[in-house]
């Protein structure tokens, strides 16, 4: 016969319905390991697809070529993305997080807000706008983003709308900050950054298509930069 009388029994000792903190922790854990893992190889097949924009454009960017450059299966893409277009907003997110960062970095130790203004319209221009030796290659990704910007803007807005806000959120910044030191009009300057930011791209997004594969006069980008920041310090000074 079994020996039940020093066995816990359920019916004496229900367990609660709500996990013990240990139990919440030890989830936890795991989760945020399982999170790691996917997110690390979700930025290996963002910086793959940046990289073959680069060399070959949009055109060049499949599905094929990301796993080959990856060594990576096909479930593990359609694990972490819809599809290429899926793919190319990732790395359209990535590439506009990565220039906020750096421009904010870059003006952090100006504390004149209309200079601050100055250097991250013009950088925008000249990160874009690629002269050099591997200006073509440059271009060539640019012109890829360029296309995937004005594809956004129609088919899904309130993603392209998500993937800026960081830069906007940057230019919307430096535009508050001189309104409070007066040498900016007052104004809404979320509004004010979104304008800005609208005349900056367009402009690059011309120049990009019809450069593209070409690297570009110099003279011309330069000229360009001081153009359009002469236009918006007209437009916002106080």
């Amino acid at each position: 016969m079994v020996n039940t009388r020093n066995r816990p029994q359920s019916s004496e000792r229900p367990l609660p319905s709500d996990p013990a903190g240990w139990e919440d922790r030890s989830v936890n854990r795991i989760l945020e390991m399982g999170r790691d893992q996917i997110l690390e190889r979700s930025r290996e097949i963002v910086e793959a697809a940046y990289e073959l924009l680069e060399e070959r454009g949009l055109d060049g960017l499949t599905i094929r070529a990301v796993l080959k450059k990856t060594k990576l299966s096909r479930r593990a893409f359609y694990e972490r993305f819809e599809g290429k277009d899926d793919l190319v907003l990732a790395v359209f997110e990535h590439t506009i997080r990565a220039a906020a960062s750096r421009l904010t970095e870059l003006v952090s130790a100006t504390p004149d807000p209309m200079e601050r203004l100055r250097v991250i319209v013009t950088s925008i221009v000249f990160g874009s706008i690629a002269a050099g030796p591997d200006g073509a290659q440059r271009n060539r990704r640019g012109a890829a983003l360029s296309r995937e910007h004005l594809r956004l803007a129609e088919s899904r807005p309130e993603d392209l709308q998500t993937a800026l806000r960081p830069l906007l959120a940057v230019i919307t910044q430096q535009l508050s900050d001189g309104m409070k030191a007066g040498t900016i009009r007052v104004g809404d300057p979320s509004r004010m950054a979104t304008l800005m930011y609208n005349l900056l791209s367009t402009t690059v997004h011309t120049e990009l298509l019809a450069q593209e594969g070409s690297p570009p006069n110099k003279v011309q980008s330069d000229q360009l930069a001081a153009d359009i920041w002469d236009f918006c310090r007209r437009a916002i000074t106080a």
